[in-house]
């Protein structure tokens, strides 16, 4: 169910792509809010705001925000219908909820890229890095431009997470380094917009022209703590797609010396999941060269369909710690959880490696 408030923006705080933080005062008191300004409009202070509050009262995983749903005493103009906004296509994500966005799919007939997608049957050997966590994004790319550092790389937003790519203050700031986003499933808000997973990949690869594309979910991650219950199991999904489209497979493994979750230390079980039962391709897992062998032999019941390269971690944490965005996983940053986010580099740097 939905937890409703009204309240009145009193400051617009930051601001990055997509999205405004607000203070905003209601009759409980004061709320930080996000509002998607292509779906609210402009937020100003004084305004009145209609707000979604349910995960921030259950202290569920918004990042600590209440939502805003409409200004209802300012409501935004209709796009303009002259086939020039993403807008004005057929796409509706979010599909029948009362916030509903309707956008130009990459591959409809009004879109610029309708003839090449159109003719786009092969990602042509182009390798692409699976990811369970948003967080590996930049660690990800960390890996690829330390040793390539003019790849085109684009990214593959999926909807196990935020469906809005706008909720990203990580992927605002990797904006001027990718080559693009597109957004697939219900997921929405990419520089490109597609219906699924292989529409997606193939428009990185021919409207993009990505040299190496990494897929992941959204900000935040659905998980009941069980064998099956959570978003991550759409990894091994990705994987097949990108096996079915010509594509070269690259497995980020989620591996933790920090978390204190007995089934995320270590090798986490989403990995050895969606990577051990879910994909039907096999696919490369590179392992950092310096993994302690308990977590080695972790990993060994991966090597029956899958391919365990190891990889020098010479000069990833420069890399890493050049990055143009914080790093942070569940609130681990760097040091916190190295393991984690070198083994997410070292899965860059192999896909470099295959350019």
């Amino acid at each position: 169910m939905v937890r409703w408030r009204s309240g009145t923006v009193q400051a617009v705080r930051r601001r990055w792509h997509g999205a405004a933080e607000l203070d905003v005062v209601t009759d409980e008191g004061p709320l930080r809010a996000l509002a998607y300004v292509e779906l609210t409009g402009e937020p100003v202070v004084g305004d009145r705001v209609l707000l979604n509050v349910g995960a921030l009262v259950m202290g569920l995983g918004t990042g600590g925000y209440a939502l805003v749903v409409a200004l209802p005493d300012r409501l935004p103009a209709d796009p303009p219908d002259d086939g020039t906004t993403r807008d004005t296509g057929h796409l509706v994500k979010a599909r029948y909820t009362p916030l509903q966005v309707i956008r130009l799919c990459v591959d409809e007939e009004a879109s610029p890229h309708r003839e090449v997608m159109a003719a786009a049957e092969s990602l042509d050997g182009m390798p692409v890095v699976t990811a369970d966590l948003h967080s590996a994004l930049p660690a990800i790319l960390a890996g690829i431009h330390a040793d390539k550092s003019q790849a085109r790389v684009a990214y593959v937003m999926t909807d196990g997470g935020a469906l809005p790519a706008w909720f990203s203050r990580t992927l605002d700031g990797l904006r001027p380094v990718l080559a693009g986003t597109v957004t697939t499933g219900q997921a929405y808000g990419g520089d490109l917009e597609a219906s699924t997973v292989h529409t997606g990949l193939l428009a990185a690869r021919h409207v993009l022209r990505a040299d190496v594309t990494i897929v992941a979910q959204g900000p935040g991650n659905l998980g009941t703590g069980t064998t099956w219950g959570f978003s991550g199991v759409a990894l091994g999904e990705a994987v097949n797609a990108i096996g079915v489209l010509g594509g070269r497979p690259v497995g980020s493994l989620r591996i933790s010396t920090g978390d204190g979750r007995p089934r995320h230390r270590g090798v986490s079980h989403h990995s050895l999941t969606a990577y051990g039962k879910v994909a039907l391709v096999t696919a490369d897992l590179p392992v950092p060269e310096d993994l302690d062998a308990g977590l080695a032999a972790e990993l060994a019941p991966l090597s029956n369909r899958h391919r365990l390269p190891r990889v020098s971690v010479d000069g990833l944490d420069a890399a890493l710690r050049a990055s143009p965005v914080p790093l942070s996983t569940m609130g681990r940053k760097l040091d916190e959880d190295y393991a984690y986010f070198v083994a997410a580099a070292a899965a860059g740097r192999f896909a470099a490696s295959l350019i």
